[in-house]
């Protein structure tokens, strides 16, 4: 392919001349029009001009209808290094034109490494918490709206006491009247402080990030003065480009999570929007996340295991540019998915849990321990049965919810 441009591809239902559909993208995204244009025009012109690159036939639709891949090339000289230049440019007005879902990027090197990536990435997020040799373990804050700092600090110590690695914001906490953002961060880290010097642990608190959008990066650098260890973004609806402006920003020195929210509207629909694989593993690496919240494959709002595993794939794999982020496959996750998680999503990758720590019938320590000890077992090769022998919080926590076999 051509280092010039940037290539998108679609799947595409409905469109009985998939040549002549292709060619009408490559024209109408770019120069708009093209064989009624004067040679002289069309001299200027084709430097901008797209071209189609790929078009591939696949087996009808269920119904009947014809389907297939085609993939566009977009010349660079048409964009700005952003992402609302390239989404606007190769799926704007498309997106609106029937059955037709934007399923991946390609950007050449010299256009990539115009977006920040990753800060710390993988091996920056494992450095700053001193833990290189297994997943790390992720605690979701759940039951924090309406609640009064000093209980706040209670539930969150119980969380840092079951070893988790992380503890996150629920990204739904807007409204903190009774525990400020500021007062909040404060708050924990000195609780993440302490909690180190008594046991050589540490722990990033990702807190929530919100407020109008032109206000964000404002915010953010007062919550890392506050000594803000993480920050967690709701992407899809305060937008990419403010991720990537957040990421880029050397006042900004922490690593950035992005939540999924919202994403479920733009890559749910086989027919429509983007794919989960871009949209969640390239887009958002791209833009600049360390760590990206999505679906798993086993929970109640569960991704296809597949595209689960494209996301991440996406997430880690070697672009030439980036940072590798870190994967966190959420929503359903108890102590006995551990060994299945480890097979599907190895070493580099976080376990996140609400339900599976605070619904821990001894309560959110207990929950996290459950945890530790079945990450322990799974990396040394023992079964969490076994593990259980000599751990009580995991032995109630399989008795709770059972364990799914690897």
């Amino acid at each position: 392919m051509d280092s010039g441009y940037i290539y998108a591809t679609y799947l595409i239902e409905g469109a009985s001349d998939l040549e002549k559909k292709a060619r009408g993208i490559a024209v109408g995204l770019t120069v708009g029009t093209w064989t009624g244009l004067p040679r002289e025009k069309q001299e200027q012109m084709a430097p901008y001009l797209g071209k189609v690159e790929e078009v591939v036939r696949l087996e009808p639709a269920d119904d009947g209808s014809p389907r297939g891949r085609i993939t566009i090339g977009y010349p660079m000289r048409n964009l700005t290094a952003d992402l609302p230049a390239v989404l606007t440019t190769v799926f704007g007005k498309l997106s609106m034109d029937g059955k037709i879902k934007l399923i991946d990027l390609q950007l050449p090197e010299e256009f990539l490494s115009r977006f920040p990536g990753p800060r710390f990435g993988i091996e920056g997020i494992r450095e700053r918490l001193g833990v290189h040799d297994r997943p790390l373990l992720m605690s979701i804050f759940k039951q924090c709206i309406g609640l009064p700092l000093d209980e706040l600090e209670t539930e969150y110590q119980k969380q840092i006491e079951g070893g988790v690695d992380l503890v996150k914001d629920d990204e739904i906490f807007f409204r903190d009247d009774l525990a400020p953002v500021g007062e909040r961060v404060r708050a924990f880290e000195r609780r993440n402080r302490v909690w180190e010097e008594q046991t050589g642990k540490k722990v990033l608190y990702a807190v929530n990030l919100t407020g109008p959008v032109t206000q964000l990066p404002d915010r953010a650098k007062r919550l890392v003065e506050a000594g803000a260890s993480c920050l967690l973004l709701n992407v899809a609806p305060y937008g990419w480009d403010v991720l990537h402006r957040l990421a880029e920003d050397p006042d900004i020195p922490v690593p950035i999570m992005a939540h999924p929210a919202f994403t479920g509207a733009i890559y749910a629909s086989p027919d429509h929007g983007l794919s989960a694989a871009l949209l969640l593993g390239k887009l958002l690496r791209w833009a600049g996340a360390d760590i990206v919240l999505y679906p798993s494959p086993y929970g109640s709002v569960a991704m296809p295991r597949k595209e689960a595993l494209k996301v991440a794939q996406h997430l880690r794999e070697n672009n030439g540019v980036h940072r590798p982020a870190f994967p966190a496959p959420s929503a359903g996750i108890h102590p006995g998915l551990v060994p299945v998680l480890y097979r599907d999503f190895g070493r580099d990758a976080i376990v996140n849990a609400g339900g599976g720590i605070h619904g821990h019938p001894d309560g959110s320590t207990q929950g996290g321990r459950a945890f530790v000890d079945a990450i322990e077992a799974v990396v040394s090769g023992v079964t969490l049965e076994e593990k259980a022998e000599t751990s009580a919080a995991l032995r109630k926590a399989i008795d709770a919810w059972g364990v799914v076999k690897a």
